[in-house]
């Protein structure tokens, strides 16, 4: 044990005298960092702005003398620029005394004395004409404002028809004149409904056509016309109104398929189903005939023109008759609410609240299947071909049908002419 002490003491010496043994350092000492190279190129820095500065006030101020040249106005003699100032000895970043002087000042301030502040303040050279000048010294006249206006305005919006001169011709379209800063063109498929072989025939210099803008102008002012497109809608707007007269029309079958025949009418492709066709089982052999036909459905929307030969007939039939007309048929069919008579071609309802004017038990115990009836037409709807019918107003008085029908039947005529008073009457009360 001792002798581990002993040995743990001379270790302890050894590293103490090695300690000793080794030289003492030198204190850390602070790196001083020179400014003097920093100083000069900031110096040099601030003199080459000085001078582009300086430059660039005598560039504005020729600028603007060159520009009152222009005008008519009488050139102005720049302020010479301020002489750059000399290099200065020291630069320091610390506070500069002078920057007491400019506290309180705005930038207008500091350019309102340099021909660089007039510039950018937009001011007149002269304090004095600045005072004096007002917006008639510009020469304005409204009028001449307004014109060149109403000159640049864009001419043909979308969907809009317009009248216009044809002033040219090309292989593929027609240039017309419609009064903008560049004629319309109207290219060759849109020159007209079917197939146009000779655009000079048709559309020889000079003439006046109708067309419809159908694209708005393009960078060059120029607006895109049709006059097929143009055929088009009024061609939809004219069977709209013969489908809603109820008119029957004349068409040429120009084809077929297996579900029908088409056709053509006012320019536009209508289709006949073979349901509606008088001969739907041979419809092929119809290539050629010209058919009566009426409306099924017309929609410009999707194109879609669907015509019936069958309804023909009901709508000529309809254009045959008229409110108070007395006709005559049979008893087609009997329901709940009224009796159907077979007018020939169309049907008329004889409901149950008009067949007398007395208490009705059953349908049956006035008119039965197949009876023949006289009655007066008092409501006519071609367009869902409804013929509303009444016997009641043939009766001499109330309940008269029940119990001396033929004598009702025999004296329809005259007792119809009585009856046609009394609609006239309820006519203009209703009116």
């Amino acid at each position: 044990m001792a002798g581990t002490e002993r040995q743990n003491s001379r270790l302890d010496g050894g590293k103490v005298a090695a300690a000793s043994a080794q030289p003492p350092r030198k204190p850390l000492q602070v790196m001083h960092i020179s400014k003097r190279e920093e100083q000069d190129r900031l110096r040099k820095e601030a003199e080459q702005a000085r001078a582009a500065a300086d430059a660039a006030v005598q560039r504005a101020a020729q600028l603007e003398q060159a520009a009152l040249a222009a005008e008519g106005g009488q050139s102005v003699a720049p302020s010479p620029p301020a002489p750059p100032k000399g290099p200065q000895t020291s630069f320091t970043p610390s506070r500069d005394p002078d920057d007491d002087d400019l506290a309180g000042m705005t930038m207008a301030d500091l350019l309102g004395g340099s021909d660089t502040g007039r510039l950018l303040n937009n001011s007149p050279s002269d304090p004095a004409t600045a005072a004096s000048r007002s917006v008639d010294d510009f020469d304005f006249d409204e009028d001449a404002f307004l014109a060149a206006l109403d000159a640049n305005e864009p001419v043909g919006t979308t969907g809009e028809v317009v009248t216009g001169t044809v002033i040219g011709m090309e292989s593929d379209g027609v240039y017309v004149d419609i009064g903008g800063k560049a004629p319309g063109f109207m290219p060759k498929s849109e020159c007209g409904l079917g197939v146009i072989t000779n655009l000079k025939e048709r559309f020889p210099k000079g003439l006046e056509v109708e067309v419809l803008v159908t694209r708005e102008q393009n960078a060059d002012g120029m607006v895109t016309i049709s006059c097929r497109a143009l055929a088009l809608r009024k061609s939809w707007d004219k069977v709209k109104q013969l489908a809603k007269d109820g008119k029957v029309v004349q068409v040429k079958i120009t084809g077929f398929n297996r579900g029908g025949v088409t056709c053509d009418l006012e320019g536009l492709r209508g289709f006949i189903p073979r349901s509606q066709l008088q001969e739907g089982e041979n419809h092929e052999s119809l290539v050629g005939k010209t058919l009566g036909v009426a409306f099924l459905e017309v929609n410009s929307e999707t194109r879609k023109l669907v015509l019936s030969e069958k309804r023909a007939a009901t709508a000529a039939r309809f254009s045959e008759l008229e409110v108070g007309q007395l006709v005559e048929g049979q008893v087609a069919s009997i329901k709940p609410y009224g009796l159907f008579i077979d007018l020939g071609g169309v049907s008329g309802l004889l409901h149950q609240s008009v067949i007398t004017g007395g208490s009705l038990r059953s349908l049956r115990e006035v008119f039965g299947q197949g009876d023949t009836v006289r009655a007066l037409i008092t409501e006519l709807d071609p367009g869902r071909g409804r013929i509303g019918l009444n016997t009641a107003l043939l009766e001499g008085q109330p309940g008269e049908l029940l119990v001396d029908k033929d004598t009702v039947m025999a004296e329809a005529t005259d007792r119809a002419n009585r009856a046609r008073n009394v609609l006239r009457q309820q006519e203009q009360s209703a009116g």
